[in-house]
């Protein structure tokens, strides 16, 4: 997804069938898709969530203003899509917190418009749902271009980002515990999502659970908005997050000395 800061003001312009839906059926799930300058892909990724075998969602397209010929497409899509709006903003995360406004569903996740939410996804959502209700979010299994990422690890959290799937497709949280949890901080750049989890996770003490490894909810397309972070812009933002949200100084420490010597050439040579 082309994602990027624009300081350009658009025209705001909006759409949808939301205000149409006469019957809120349990559990209604929000899917966000936030969108900029990508029409080479976003057709596709709306195709995948019109596929769903569980039609129960609701469909909130945040565009940031394109120009490319996105906006057609999301016209042209106008009666399948519950709320759409076009406007200038403050980036990815700023169209998140927009989405999580206009969402009205028991739950919400997103769907980047690089990214394909595979048939079966809400089904197996769903099924979650029902049986345990306590679980406040769900972390589905998710393709990428070199394997599988599954699983819920919340240990991992305060050494490393492999303690989830993937946000994209692959996140799904109670919108009861969205409000708890707050807004994606506008402080970061490149990674509000990981503060989001931090917050979710360490500080607010939500439970969580991950899907099996063939209980596919997405394939995460490479070549993104996340692919494109250069990498220490992403640890320099990291270890601010790890500060600003508390993390002992002694293993913060260890954090910044092991990255340093594994990624020694990332960090000093690119």
């Amino acid at each position: 997804m082309n994602y990027k800061k624009k300081n350009l003001k658009s025209r705001i312009c909006h759409g949808g069938k939301k205000l149409s839906r006469k019957k809120k059926i349990f559990p209604l799930i929000s899917i966000i898709t936030v969108v900029y300058n990508n029409r080479d892909h976003l057709q596709k990724t709306l195709n995948s969530i019109f596929a769903q075998k569980n039609k129960n969602y609701e469909l909130i397209i945040i565009d940031g203003g394109s120009n490319d010929g996105t906006l057609d497409i999301i016209k042209k899509n106008n009666s399948k899509i519950d709320f759409w709006i076009s406007e200038s903003d403050k980036g990815i995360y700023d169209a998140f917190n927009k989405g999580m406004k206009y969402s009205s569903g028991d739950y919400l996740g997103f769907v980047n418009s690089d990214d394909i939410l595979l048939p079966s996804a809400l089904q197996i959502l769903s099924k979650y749902i029902k049986s345990y209700p306590n679980v406040d979010f769900f972390f589905g299994a998710v393709k990428k271009h070199w394997g599988i990422l599954h699983g819920y690890r919340p240990w991992k959290i305060r050494f490393s980002w492999g303690f989830y799937s993937s946000h994209s497709t692959g996140f799904f949280i109670k919108s009861s515990a969205a409000k708890l949890v707050g807004k994606y901080n506008l402080k970061y750049k490149y990674s509000a999502d990981y503060d989001y989890f931090y917050r979710m996770i360490v500080k607010k003490k939500l439970k969580g659970m991950g899907t099996k490894k063939e209980e596919l909810f997405g394939i995460f397309r490479r070549g993104g908005y996340s692919s494109k972070i250069n990498f220490k812009d992403h640890f320099r933002e990291e270890i601010q997050i790890r500060k600003d949200n508390g993390q002992s100084k002694l293993i913060l420490l260890i954090i910044i000395i092991y990255k340093t010597l594994k990624n020694y050439k990332k960090i000093f040579f690119n």
